[in-house]
């Protein structure tokens, strides 16, 4: 197995993390990491943790149960160049009432953090297709921790009062997960894909409304502020299935 491919696993106290580094299908024309695949990392690391307390893809599809993203909150120092070396962790802070939250970090090779992220989950049933209360043995094996020292913001985004409607475009079939909707991390690439010029994210929030599936058609409406950009991808009627926030440094 070659470095490049090799992933080192450590947990303990609650947290998880993964050493990795930065492959040539992951920067942009900068040379550096996308923004869609820091987040593909704390993705992943994730689900590294709950595949490594019993809790992976197999164990919650027997149970019909599932953890679906409802917040991301995403602040990046600096995006690690190609072939650097990186550690990424994750762990969760809180688990209330039909949530659960859970920190996400990047460190470089020389253990200095470059990237940061406070997420929130619902629980779902899947037999019941709604929210349901997580029971002990879906959590305790967690775990939690203190959250990270970083300025949390409100999970719900202000939207603009004014935006401009640009072209629907079809969920496509690389979208999809292994629950059969959008992945949570295509809503942000599609949203990049929206936005004119070349930007920088320094802080990405994104809100998960409702699921979009094959097939659906995606209706974006992109408002270009001072301060932000909001993109939000909605269905025919308007309403949206996710709100994007992009802020550049």
């Amino acid at each position: 197995m070659t470095e490049s491919t090799m992933i080192q696993e450590k947990s303990g106290n609650g947290s998880y993390e993964f050493d990795g580094r930065v492959r040539y299908s992951e920067i942009d024309h900068r040379g550096t990491m996308t923004l869609p695949a820091l987040i593909n990392y704390f993705q992943d690391c994730s689900t590294f943790h709950s595949e490594a307390v019993g809790l992976g893809m197999d164990r919650l599809r027997h149970d019909r149960k599932a953890w679906v993203l409802s917040y991301w909150q995403v602040i990046v120092n600096r995006y690690p160049k190609m072939g650097e070396k990186t550690t990424t962790g994750t762990f969760a802070t809180e688990f209330k009432g039909l949530y659960g939250n859970r920190n996400f970090y990047m460190k470089d090779g020389t253990g200095e953090l470059i990237a940061r992220a406070n997420s929130i989950w619902v629980f779902m049933d899947l037999e019941k297709g709604r929210p349901s209360r997580p029971t002990a043995e879906h959590i305790d094996p967690y775990g939690t921790c203190e959250p990270l020292d970083m300025p949390y913001e409100g999970r719900k985004i202000t939207l603009p009062e004014q935006c401009e409607a640009g072209a629907p475009f079809p969920v496509r079939k690389y979208h999809i997960d292994t629950n059969e909707h959008v992945n949570n991390c295509q809503y942000v690439q599609m949203a990049l894909e929206i936005v004119p010029g070349d930007i920088q994210v320094r802080q990405l929030r994104v809100e998960y409304k409702k699921s979009a599936v094959l097939g659906d058609m995606i209706y974006p409406k992109l408002t270009v502020e001072k301060e932000r950009t909001v993109v939000e991808l909605c269905d025919a009627d308007g309403k949206p299935y996710a709100i994007v926030e992009l802020k550049e440094a």
